[in-house]
């Protein structure tokens, strides 16, 4: 039986999310059932990835925070990659971290060509799908 994998994704950056998942969408194709949620961002991933926990296999989280001139951005990332961790280490699921984290839109739309598939292809492989 194919796994259930959520894939929560911040839409704040819509070019560069649609990319991701695409990308996402492409790497788990066939192999497991999955299901989109779009948030506003990435602050927002974690909770709803805590309220699916026990419905899915495992999850993706996807999105971009880029740096800009005020320390809002550590805050996010620190937050945001906290709690997936946390996540994935209390529930013993795994949860790929397909967030990207830039200094400029430039650098985002690039990371984004790749980011998705490799946080796919990490989920796949934890659970033992991927090689």
């Amino acid at each position: 039986m194919k796994p259930k994998i959520l894939v929560v994704a911040a839409n704040y950056y819509e070019k560069i999310t649609n990319t991701l998942c695409m990308q996402t969408n492409s790497a788990l194709n066939k192999k497991a059932k999955c299901k989109f949620i779009l948030v506003p961002g990435v602050f927002e991933i974690p909770v709803v990835i805590s309220k699916n926990i026990k419905k899915y296999d495992g999850f993706i989280a996807l999105g971009c925070v880029i740096k800009g001139e005020t320390p809002h951005f550590d805050f996010i990332c620190s937050a945001a990659t906290n709690a997936i961790m946390n996540l994935s280490i209390d529930y013993k699921k795994p949860i790929g971290n397909g967030i990207i984290t830039c200094l400029n839109i430039e650098q985002g739309i690039a990371r984004s060509s790749k980011k998705g598939q490799e946080a796919a292809k990490a989920v796949l492989s934890i659970l033992g799908l991927e090689k």
